[in-house]
């Protein structure tokens, strides 16, 4: 690899590294690290909103439109009327469910080899320093 001080180069690099550590680890069950994240941010949010569930995910909401159709497609997401029919809300399926949940043991054995290799504190340096770096417009 080319080195560089360029902050952009080098958080890109990373980002597409850890990605590839978290897709091998999901390979086999259909889904990749993009995916994975939004199912798990679905657990989380309990039927979201599209706009509720692009804010939290620091998406646009035609970014997160096209992860969810192919989600959809797949048979792993719902959307429904919310109470105003403007709103759409998004859930995971029954078999979102159990992809979701087969999947969990291999996403957390993929963190916790990361989490090894940095060490606790060094994580929570970089989770700290990489959550004051989504907030720079």
């Amino acid at each position: 690899m080319l080195p560089t001080l360029c902050l952009c180069t080098n958080l890109r690099r990373a980002s597409r590294g850890i990605s590839r550590h978290y897709d091998g680890a999901l390979d086999g069950f259909g889904i990749n690290v993009a995916q994975f994240s939004l199912m798990s941010n679905l657990k989380r949010l309990d039927q979201p909103s599209i706009s509720s569930l692009a804010e939290a995910m620091g998406l646009d909401r035609s970014t997160l439109g096209r992860n969810l159709r192919v989600l959809e497609c797949a048979g792993l997401v719902k959307l429904s009327e919310g109470q105003d029919h403007r709103n759409r809300l998004v859930c995971l399926t029954e078999e979102g469910e159990k992809r979701f949940t087969a999947a969990w043991p291999a996403w957390e054995a993929a963190q916790q080899r990361l989490v090894e290799r940095l060490g606790e504190d060094r994580r929570a340096q970089l989770v700290q320093l990489l959550d004051e770096l989504a907030g720079v417009d």
